[in-house]
């Protein structure tokens, strides 16, 4: 077993996320305003839309990371998918960005129905992209450092988007946003084939990764498989009604959706407490995972990270192109802050290893929570038109702001051994799928958030009427907003259980029982 990972290795698997944020980075931080100034489309009908379909997309990467357990070839569980979902990806990109002429509902069907395969085919590809992580190598350090190296990919590619974007549609598109938004994810898209192809030739999985007779992926039509997605259906109701009952009462905030959401998450509680008491012999291998998830408590806990971060980061990117917009008055700045912005990121990814080395995980993360809340709250206090104090402030709070996911990403592999440590029964995909699917979640909660926001003091990106009234409302969500929601992630990450020297135990053990060499420590 080897246990380090070369430079070239861990720069190749950093690639594919660099390709990934070019649709990631691009739809998280243009999406919403390309919609409401440049499609046509209303703030609240773009807020519906970014909730239905990441909360539709959440599900799928729960069904995506259980598939991909599953499958066996000669390249492993995961490359496989990597390499066949990349044309399909690049393509509704593209498609995303294109405005065809169209009625207002035409307009909404056509949106619905790109967006979706944008996320269905970011699903099949960064499902198992993200629980590569959890294969190449066993050892939770060197997840670590693969991890900076992944999210210093990850905020280059959105430097591209976020820096290269404005001034891309400018120049293409002679003046006219529309078409210089489709040629310029054009380039984006030829860009990302290239990348994710390095990526799939560069890496390999070593971890529990068992090479099937067949050289083919999992077929789907087998029984096995299709009799445990049926399976997984069933199951399915755990997750989508508290969803719904969450989404119904963030998007319509009235006595009738609380008590709905009340009634839910009781019964839910009921069902999951009844489930896991029920013997093993009773499970099937589907309710064996999901209850191998929901008694797995650091899993718990970072599933609920996941969701506050992205709740903490996605508001802010959400809103600061009409912060720069209309508060700042300079749209240009934009691309210049996202630019600053992601450079600081790349920084902070790659000093997350030494960073945790020296204060541990667990720690690093409750100071970077604490520290990049404190300095985003101090943006409210900004005078109007002071973009200096927003680069300076912006920046210092990203720094800190990038050490969150680059953390998270690496302990959801050590949630990964917890449960084989617990259970002897490893499921990579459906863990790494878990916190893609809270990401995706809180993503769409963050952009709908901000949308909503707007909305509620009348907002419209076609009336210029209603910008003045709408300047408090981009104020709180680029300050105290997303500040709320990374000081009570910093809060819950106290809880978590797993500290370094807990994890180095379940390493030692899981390698011992895979009969492993176990490196002698001093």
């Amino acid at each position: 077993m080897k246990y380090s990972l070369t430079l070239r290795e861990k720069v190749g698997y950093g690639l594919g996320d660099a390709a990934a944020n070019l649709v990631w980075r691009g739809a998280l931080a243009y999406l919403a305003v390309f919609y409401t100034d440049t499609f046509g489309i209303t703030a609240a009908a773009a807020a519906m839309l970014f909730l239905v379909v990441r909360l539709s997309d959440g599900v799928t990467d729960i069904i995506m990371g259980m598939i991909a357990d599953r499958t066996q070839t000669k390249m492993g569980k995961f490359r496989p998918w990597i390499l066949g979902s990349t044309p399909f990806l690049g393509l509704f990109m593209i498609l995303c960005f294109t405005t065809p002429d169209l009625s207002y509902t035409g307009k909404l069907v056509y949106a619905y129905l790109t967006y979706l395969g944008l996320t269905l085919a970011y699903t099949v590809n960064n499902v198992p992209y993200s629980a590569l992580m959890g294969v190449m190598t066993s050892d939770d350090k060197e997840r670590t450092s693969l991890s900076g190296y992944r999210f210093a990919g990850a905020f280059l590619g959105g430097l591209l988007v976020m820096g290269c974007l404005p001034m891309l549609v400018e120049l293409l598109g002679d003046g006219k946003p529309a078409l210089g938004y489709q040629y310029t994810m054009w380039l984006f898209a030829l860009l990302l084939v290239v990348l994710m192809l390095i990526t799939v030739f560069t890496t390999k999985e070593r971890v529990n990764t068992e090479i099937g007779k067949s050289n083919d992926v999992l077929n789907a039509s087998s029984p096995s498989l299709l009799n445990e997605l049926r399976d997984l259906t069933r199951q399915l109701p755990l997750i989508l009604f508290p969803l719904g009952a969450i989404t119904a009462f963030f998007y319509y905030r009235n006595a009738i959706t609380g008590a709905v959401f009340v009634a839910v998450m009781l019964i839910t509680t009921f069902a999951i407490r009844k489930l896991i008491k029920r013997p093993a012999s009773q499970n099937s291998r589907v309710q064996q995972d999901v209850i191998d998830l929901l008694s797995n408590k650091p899993w718990l806990i970072l599933l609920g990270m996941g969701f506050l971060t992205m709740m903490f980061n996605g508001i802010k990117y959400g809103v600061i192109a009409y912060y720069f917009k209309y508060y700042i008055g300079n749209e240009i700045l934009t691309g210049y802050f996202f630019i600053a912005l992601l450079v600081v990121s790349i920084l902070g990814a790659l000093a997350t290893h030494k960073l945790a080395s020296y204060f541990g995980r667990k720690p690093l993360f409750i100071i970077a929570l604490i520290a990049s809340s404190l300095l985003t709250s101090g943006i409210y206090f900004v005078p109007q038109g002071n973009a200096t104090s927003i680069f300076i402030l912006g920046c210092s709070a990203e720094f800190f702001a990038a050490i969150l996911p680059t953390l998270f990403f690496s302990m959801l592999g050590d949630a990964a051994d917890y449960s084989e440590y617990k259970t002897g029964r490893r499921a990579t995909g459906l863990v790494y799928s878990a916190g893609s699917f809270v990401q995706k979640t809180g993503g769409g909660f963050a952009g709908a958030l901000v949308l909503l926001v707007l909305g509620s003091y009348g907002y419209n990106g076609l009336d210029a009427s209603t910008i003045a009234e709408a300047l408090p409302g981009m104020k709180s969500l680029m300050s105290w907003i997303p500040a709320c929601f990374g000081l009570v992630g910093a809060l819950l990450i106290y809880f978590y259980p797993l500290d370094d020297k807990k994890q180095q135990e379940v390493t030692q053990a899981l390698r011992m029982r895979r009969g492993e060499p176990v490196p002698i420590t001093a």
